[in-house]
């Protein structure tokens, strides 16, 4: 391996960061917003509003991510005349946008069944005591569930975290010029794609490393329970004993 290609390579491939931070930031967002709907929908107890979410799990949980991005991007283009009609051709005649909703949709899918569990995770005696003591629903889950739930479902979250910004490599194959796809295109280019794919998965484990630490902090902040209790002066009676 040559260290000063390699050195040249990480540099050209830092010009797809930006967009790849972009899609996995807006795909997480967008994700989790959908996430908490979908289990609010599994929760309430309602047929008619958890078959709908289930099955929007079970087909998003149950397909490949690239096939979901080649049926958004490939498949609805060829409605383009009804997709004009509705005003809706400009956002999936765009690859970003076909690929950002793929994103979104699919990590919402994981992220609802992460965010129930959690949810039922809550111990029932925390909540009955809460309700005892006169808490109103808003305020349980305000002082209670969400807390409790967050603690709970965070390192499963950072998982998908993970997962999502890996996924954003598959945005290259409609054309997104992202880290992965710069690196096919200098492949093409030179034929060196040992030490092109070493530059590109260290950009993604760099990315990874900076999403796991921020995680942690985060769960540590949450968790001021679990942190080491510090140690009390001496008092002076026992300094002279």
């Amino acid at each position: 391996m040559d260290p000063v290609f390699m050195g040249e390579t990480f540099v050209t491939l830092l010009g797809g960061l930006p967009l790849t931070l972009k899609l996995a930031g807006s795909a997480v967002a967008c994700g989790g917003l959908l996430a908490l709907a979908l289990a609010a929908m599994r929760l309430s107890g309602s047929l008619l509003l958890s078959a709908p979410a289930q099955a929007f799990v079970f087909v998003f949980r149950g397909t490949p991510l690239l096939v979901q991005i080649f049926l958004i991007y490939y498949g609805l283009g060829q409605f383009r005349p009804v997709l004009q009609e509705w005003g809706i051709w400009w956002f999936f005649r765009d690859a970003y946008w076909c690929a950002l909703l793929a994103l979104a949709l699919n990590t919402a899918a994981y992220a609802s069944e992460i965010v129930r569990g959690a949810v039922l995770s809550v111990p029932h005696g925390q909540v009955e005591a809460a309700r005892a003591c006169g808490m109103g629903p808003v305020t349980r889950f305000r002082r209670i569930v969400a807390p409790i739930a967050l603690r709970q479902g965070l390192p499963a979250y950072s998982n998908e975290i993970v997962s999502m910004v890996k996924a954003t490599s598959l945005a290259s194959v409609i054309t997104l010029m992202e880290v992965t796809f710069l690196a096919q295109k200098l492949i093409s280019q030179t034929f060196r794609a040992i030490e092109i794919f070493v530059c590109a998965g260290a950009i993604y484990l760099l990315l990874n490393i900076v999403v796991t630490r921020l995680v942690v902090l985060l769960e540590y902040r949450l968790s001021p329970h679990l942190r080491a209790a510090p140690r009390e002066p001496a008092s002076a009676e026992a300094a002279h004993a």
